[in-house]
């Protein structure tokens, strides 16, 4: 029997338009498995523009090392997706054992569980070690109390930036949102700000929440109602300049923010750097008025909140938190009369491409929700 060769959607590191398929370097073919290993196939995996702010800043946070390539120049993307093993000499590791986690854009992938338990185990592949932990464990979705075998796609879509996005809210309110009396949600239709907002939206004592996102997504954005009110870019100006406003960057546009911070300057209580949806408009951050913006970084966030008390909440109290805020997205998401969210499917080279390059030219509708497969 021919062993098979898979394949791997690879990008151009400085050039995100160029894309190439290779045969996937973890696929049987191109490597027998050594002693405490085992090889997971990438059945789907969800494409946001998540994964679009992952190449931005590949080379600043490190993203390129998840998964490298033999040419330095191309950079192989995170997805969040399912797996299935396929081939095992890890022991407690099984044929058959479904898993939800980081997964390369490909159909293979070779790890070397660590830590294994009953939820699933961490990546102790030799270059993931310095990488954020966050990012190396694999759950197993049989253990899993989130998983809902209906609800794969969700679950790949939005879990992910739904605990991004509830970090953020946590990190907000523990510093009293730097006493704003409003907070401005750049790219306001994109997944992550609107599942900020909404986890914004939950608290008794909140700022307001006001979107900023383009003409064309502005009506999607309000139709949430997880905002208390969304305006065009360029309509930010309008804005009073004197309210205390905190600023949460998803965009990433720099001329955006030149603009917020020229027009609130010291009213702009604090500048939060999420994200990059405007990946092309990405520039630097100095010599702005007010204060300098503060990249954001989940994994420190989550960190915090693992430990013991009271210091954080502990593993559990984390995981409790995260999975009531959970339930509440999803039934918002999932309500019939007005979902949030559509699940769009697709496979194959080409059409991973295709929805690929949609993602980043930003021509995907905002409803939609993509699960791929190569």
């Amino acid at each position: 029997m021919v062993a098979e060769a898979g394949s791997r959607f690879l990008v151009m590191r400085r050039d995100l338009h160029d894309v190439r398929i290779t045969p996937d370097s973890d696929a049987p073919a191109a490597r027998a498995l050594a002693e405490g290993e085992a090889r997971l196939r990438v059945d789907h995996f969800a494409l946001t523009s998540n994964n679009i702010t992952y190449a931005a800043f590949g080379e600043a946070m490190k993203y390129w090392q998840f998964f490298p390539t033999e040419q330095a120049a191309w950079g192989c993307i995170p997805v969040w997706g399912f797996a299935s093993v396929i081939e095992s000499r890890a022991e407690g590791v099984g044929v058959g054992q479904r898993l939800y986690g980081f997964l390369p854009m490909g159909t293979h992938l070779v790890v070397r569980p660590r830590r294994l338990g009953a939820f699933g185990f961490v990546d102790g592949s030799v270059h993931r070690g310095d990488l954020p932990a966050v990012y190396n464990h694999l759950t197993f979705c049989a253990s899993d109390p989130a998983y809902n075998a209906l609800q794969e796609g969700q679950q790949a879509v939005l879990r992910p930036l739904f605990t991004t996005s509830f970090l953020i809210d946590d990190f907000l309110h523990e510093a009293g949102f730097f006493g704003a009396r409003q907070v401005l949600l750049s790219s306001a239709s994109s997944k992550t700000a609107y599942a900020t907002a909404f986890c914004i939206s939950r608290r008794a004592e909140r700022p307001r929440i006001m979107g900023l996102t383009s003409p064309e997504h502005a009506e999607f954005a309000r139709s949430l109602g997880c905002y208390d009110d969304v305006l065009c870019y360029d309509d930010a100006p309008s804005l009073p300049a004197a309210t205390p406003t905190t600023y949460v960057d998803f965009a990433g546009h720099a001329a955006l923010r030149q603009t917020l911070h020229r027009h609130f300057a010291n009213a702009l209580t604090y500048s939060c750097s999420v994200g990059g949806t405007h990946w092309k408009e990405l520039g630097g951050a100095s010599g702005l008025p007010g204060p300098r913006p503060v990249l954001f970084f989940a994994p420190s966030q989550l960190k915090r909140r693992s430990a013991a008390p009271p210091e954080g909440w502990g593993a559990a109290g984390l995981q409790e938190r995260l999975g009531e805020a959970w339930q509440a997205l999803m039934q918002r998401v999932n309500d019939p009369d007005h979902p949030w969210l559509h699940i769009r499917s697709a496979q194959g080279a080409a059409a991973v491409e295709s929805c690929y390059r949609a993602l980043l030219s930003g021509h995907v509708d905002a409803r939609e929700g993509l699960m791929l497969a190569l």
